[in-house]
C-alpha cells in the first residue's frame, strides 16, 4: 500500500509484498531450526504474486478496496492450498552441468 500511496507502479507493491512475506516466514524458519520454507521447492512465495496480481486487476476493474483485499487473500490461500493438493512445485535450478554433458 505505502509504494502505491508514494506513486509508484503496481508491480513494484506487488514485488514489495511478495518480499515482506517471505523475509518474515525466512525468520521465523530460522528461529525454530527449520529449513526456511521458500527455500524448498514448494510454491510459497509464488502464492503472494498471484494474490498481488489478482489484487491489482480487482483495482482496473474499479472494485472497492476492502473487496480487493479480500479477492487478494483469498487467491493467494487458494494457491497454497492447490499447491499443496495438487503436489504443484516450481522447477528448481540447477547448475545445468549434466546436461549440456548428455548434449555432446
Amino acid at each position: 500500500g505505502k509504494s502505491i500511496a508514494l506513486g509508484y507502479p503496481f508491480w513494484v507493491a506487488i514485488i514489495m509484498g511478495s518480499i515482506t512475506g517471505a523475509a518474515g516466514g525466512v525468520i521465523r524458519d530460522v528461529f525454530i531450526n527449520e529449513i526456511p520454507l521458500i527455500f524448498r521447492k514448494e510454491i510459497y512465495a509464488m502464492a503472494c504474486v498471484v494474490g498481488g496480481t489478482a489484487y491489482w486487476l480487482c483495482d482496473l476493474l474499479g472494485m472497492q478496496s476492502y473487496a480487493c483485499q479480500v479477492v487478494g487473500g483469498v487467491s493467494v490461500f487458494v494457491t497454497r492450498i492447490l499447491a499443496v493438493k495438487y503436489n504443484i512445485c516450481l522447477p528448481i535450478l540447477t547448475g545445468g552441468g549434466e546436461e549440456e554433458e548428455d548434449k555432446e
